[in-house]
């Protein structure tokens, strides 16, 4: 029988590694927004669109934390479901085209914010997974951790 907290730790992967690939690719989009290879209309469309499936995919996985009882990590992801929820209601999620180049390290700011904190999110993802199969795996064989580390020395 498959453990739910090994599907959690797949589902996070997952999830985190898109929001990861998310937020490079508008910090990309910014980039070249920048360096004026694209024009705003474009950059802000490419961006938006990504947007809501962010904020989705962030709120899934915390409330998914929440559900399974993971308190830590549900307190860790709050505070930006919070601010996602903030800019949602305050209908500021969007770039405004006609105000993109004013807000441009403001914007690219926040992205590395995020891209930082998504980045110790996977890393927190992984080792968890990684902790968790190894246990299930072990189970599997009836042997403890003591045993398969030290021997017969957990004796």
């Amino acid at each position: 029988m498959i453990s739910w907290d090994i599907l959690l730790w797949l589902a996070g992967f997952v999830v985190v590694a898109g929001l990861l690939g998310i937020v490079m690719y508008t910090l990309i989009c910014l980039s070249d927004l920048e360096n004026d290879f694209i024009n705003p209309h474009d950059s802000a469309a490419r961006i938006n669109k990504f947007v809501i499936p962010e904020f989705a995919g962030h709120a899934g996985l915390t409330v998914l934390l929440l559900l399974t009882g993971h308190w830590v990590m549900f307190l860790f992801n709050l505070p930006l479901m919070v601010y996602h929820a903030r800019q949602y209601s305050r209908n500021s999620h969007l770039m405004d085209v006609t105000e993109i180049f004013k807000d441009l390290e403001a914007e690219k700011r926040l992205r590395l914010i995020k891209l930082g904190f998504y980045l110790s999110l996977f890393i927190v993802v992984i080792f968890r997974l990684v902790e968790t199969g190894v246990g299930l795996l072990m189970e599997e064989h009836g042997d403890t951790i003591e045993t398969k580390v030290f021997g017969n020395m957990a004796e």
